[in-house]
């Protein structure tokens, strides 16, 4: 937009110019030509004048004469008189009688005598008064007609100049309405029309590819490398993917790191190899100052396989696109029916969710958490669940992502948190742990929520154990350090949850305030599948201990598994095995039957026949 604003500017000027300079030249041009034509007409009209005079001359001159025919006779000389009287009575200068004409080139008038023959003719020099004043005026109007022509001449030349710059300047609006303006490639808008009419003019047998090609990383490159190494580096992949791709085929850039390709071909092109050798030309390591290590990913959709039309050529594209990036990079996915049909559930979702979470449509579900020893049950996880009225269950793993996404984690954090709590008084025995997102605990309003959750509640912050992921702590820690001393000033606890599953630094274990580690589920799945598998939960158990940390590990299915963590340390476990998430009044009957059992405790399943050797075989 910035682009095609810039670009509008000298048009407009140019416009305005081109507009100025044919007024002047037309203006220019009336006014010589009004001058020449005034000049004309005033020479016509003198001339006119003139001539009007002179035969007025001639006919007071004949009248006056015929008055004096008696006066003379052939021979006689006219009287000088004679010609005095007669000047005065026409008011002519300069009259003069004579015999023979031919002598003279002036004006003359005969002079008839008494017999009626000519005795003579009188002669004067015809004047030109109006004649001599255009004369006068006449340089004046030259050099005025002149000066105009030469105006006129600038002008036009000025006229030229105007149209060479509004011809530029077109060029220019039509490059930046069209062309990207760092790499040259079409931009969008032009890329959308390339793709109509290769979808307009494809063969019956053809198939138009339409791809998406994002990079992978491009705020890490700029944070290194600035705005202009970054620049540098989409002009450098701009021209790769160019030449990468074949010559009949249309490259766009069509966002900041994202670029887009429409390749027209026989039915027995694999598109994904074409595509695979553009990211190939892509990732190859670039020099800007130092080496920049480049990765893509990319989604296709092709026509008329997956679409027809422009607009769902490209919504599908999109969807692959996203479909490749959860992949990772390098990832090339095509469309399938499968996306399509995750993009409806997305659009459902977040139709239903603010409703869903108006209506008190969402539930918290809570999953016992037990004492390794005895299998005594000493905490719930709370959990969020959504049962729909038409969809039925849709589970967390669906809508939290879209939730997040729509900035609604606030509000559902918040409702967990309070309704977790003000479950938790109905067991005072245990504690419950809450989940915290990592939009919550970097909002820096969490530490007041948990304060007025606590206390509307009543529950003494002892009895709320928080749960963070390893990710958030990565993110800003000191803000993080200052945010977990605060919630620790409040009295409740901190765990780390998922411990094992991202970035497992042991550095941060010392520096962070945690109470509790809670083992990945994965390490759990790998026992009894791999020797590696226990050895790493008893590291993880002495690093916890180590540190004054509980170890909590979760995902336990199977009573094997349950011994062998017993074995290794773990202080408490949760997982199918014990039970599953329930409601809150399910919680109560287990209590219940755990308390009418007259031991306070939930009982574990009965350990298997040869429990006893699997324990002594360890």
């Amino acid at each position: 937009m910035d682009g095609e604003v810039k670009a509008d500017a000298p048009r407009a000027r140019a416009k305005r110019m081109l507009s100025a300079s044919r007024l002047i030249v037309v203006l220019a041009v009336l006014a010589m030509g009004a001058t020449l034509l005034a000049g004309v007409i005033g020479y016509g009209l003198a001339r006119q004048s003139d001539e009007r005079l002179w035969s007025e001359q001639r006919t007071s001159l004949r009248n006056a004469t015929g008055e004096f025919r008696n006066l003379f006779d052939k021979s006689e000389a006219i009287d000088p008189r004679f010609i005095r009287m007669v000047e005065q009575s026409v008011g002519l200068k300069d009259l003069k009688y004579e015999i023979d004409p031919a002598a003279s080139n002036r004006e003359m008038q005969p002079v008839i005598d008494a017999q009626g023959r000519i005795a003579g003719f009188l002669t004067w020099q015809k004047t030109y008064p109006m004649m001599q004043a255009m004369q006068r005026l006449m340089p004046f109007i030259a050099a005025v007609a002149i000066g105009l022509v030469g105006f006129a001449g600038i002008s036009l030349a000025q006229l030229r100049r105007a149209g060479r710059e509004l011809a530029a300047s077109e060029e220019q609006a039509r490059r930046a309405a069209d062309e990207d303006k760092l790499t040259g490639l079409p931009n969008h808008a032009k890329t959308l029309e390339w793709l109509d009419l290769a979808l307009a003019g494809r063969a019956a047998d053809d198939v138009t590819t339409f791809a998406l090609i994002e990079l992978d990383g491009m705020a890490d490159v700029t944070a290194q490398l600035g705005a202009l190494g970054s620049d540098e580096l989409i002009v450098a992949v701009a021209a790769r993917l160019k030449e990468a791709l074949p010559a009949d085929a249309v490259c766009g850039r069509i966002g900041g790191d994202e670029f887009a390709a429409i390749v027209t071909a026989g039915g027995g092109v694999d598109a994904g190899a074409v595509i695979r050798a553009a990211l190939d030309a892509i990732v190859r390591p670039l020099w800007i100052e130092t080496v920049v290590p480049l990765s893509a990913h990319a989604g296709f959709a092709q026509a008329p396989r997956h679409a027809t039309t422009r607009g769902e050529l490209t919504r599908r594209a999109g969807l692959a696109l996203r479909a490749a990036a959860k992949k990772g990079p390098g990832a090339i996915v095509g469309f399938e029916r499968a996306l399509d049909t995750v993009s409806t559930d997305q659009k459902f979702i977040q139709r239903e969710l603010p409703r869903a979470l108006a209506a008190n449509e969402l539930e918290v579900h809570y999953q016992p958490i037990v004492s390794s020893q005895g299998a005594r049950i000493v905490g719930v996880e709370a959990l969020l669940r959504w049962t729909h009225a038409t969809r039925g269950v849709i589970g967390p793993a669906v809508f939290i992502p879209v939730a997040e996404q729509m900035g609604l984690m606030d509000t559902l954090g918040a409702f967990v948190l309070r309704r977790a709590l003000s479950d938790a008084k109905r067991w005072p025995d245990l504690y419950v742990a809450v989940n915290l997102s990592p939009l919550q605990v970097r909002d820096r309003g969490i530490v007041d929520l948990v304060r007025s959750a606590l206390a509307e509640s009543a529950v003494p912050p002892s009895r709320l154990m928080l749960e963070i992921t390893e990710g958030v702590l990565i993110d800003n820690p000191d803000e993080m350090i200052k945010r977990m001393e605060d919630l620790h000033a409040l009295g409740v606890r901190i765990a780390l949850d998922d411990f094992g599953s991202g970035y497992s630094n042991l550095g941060y274990l010392q520096r962070f305030p945690l109470d509790k580690l809670k083992i990945d589920r994965g390490f759990v799945t790998a026992l009894g599948k791999s020797a590696n598998g226990g050895v790493i939960i008893q590291a993880i158990v002495a690093l916890g201990r180590a540190l004054g940390m509980t170890v909590v590990v979760e995902g336990v299915e199977t009573e094997q598994q349950r011994v062998l963590l017993r074995l290794a340390g773990c202080d408490e476990m949760q997982g199918y095995l014990f039970a599953k998430p329930a409601p809150a009044k399910a919680i109560d009957r287990l209590l219940g039957q755990g308390k009418s059992a007259g031991s306070g405790r939930m009982l574990p399943p009965p350990l298997s026949p040869d429990a006893d050797s699997l324990i002594a075989s360890l």
